[in-house]
């Protein structure tokens, strides 16, 4: 498997996209950590755990921009779901030793609160 940060992130959200978790649980670490606006996980059981959740409501994928330097790789993509407008979202990856290690997600999660609320 490939050690390139792009495309480790690409798989990655490619891998969520298309709802493959065994490939997207191969570009994780073991100790990975996430930290987004609706939570955060430790490990990668969490990581997928949250990622399988919010994948229940997801429809799409739409990446837009993804801008590489050394080891991080930021990606502007629209998170499209069945209960809310495309969301805006940035994603901030960081990879060491071939895995990705620290995921941070941006995004304003107000019309997908509202949506999962009602």
């Amino acid at each position: 498997m490939t050690t390139d940060p792009r495309t480790l992130a690409t798989t990655y959200l490619e891998s969520w996209r298309t709802k493959d978790f065994d490939t997207m649980r191969t570009v994780l670490a073991g100790d990975v950590t996430f930290a987004g606006v609706l939570g955060t996980a430790k490990g990668v059981e969490e990581c997928m755990a949250g990622v399988i959740g919010l994948g229940k409501i997801m429809t799409d994928i739409v990446i837009h921009q993804m801008v590489v330097e050394g080891s991080d790789v930021m990606t502007w993509y629209d998170l499209c779901t069945v209960v809310a407008p495309p969301t805006p979202t940035v994603n901030w990856s960081r990879v060491e030793d071939g895995q990705i290690t620290a995921i941070r997600a941006v995004f304003d999660p107000r019309e997908l609160l509202a949506g999962m609320a009602g």
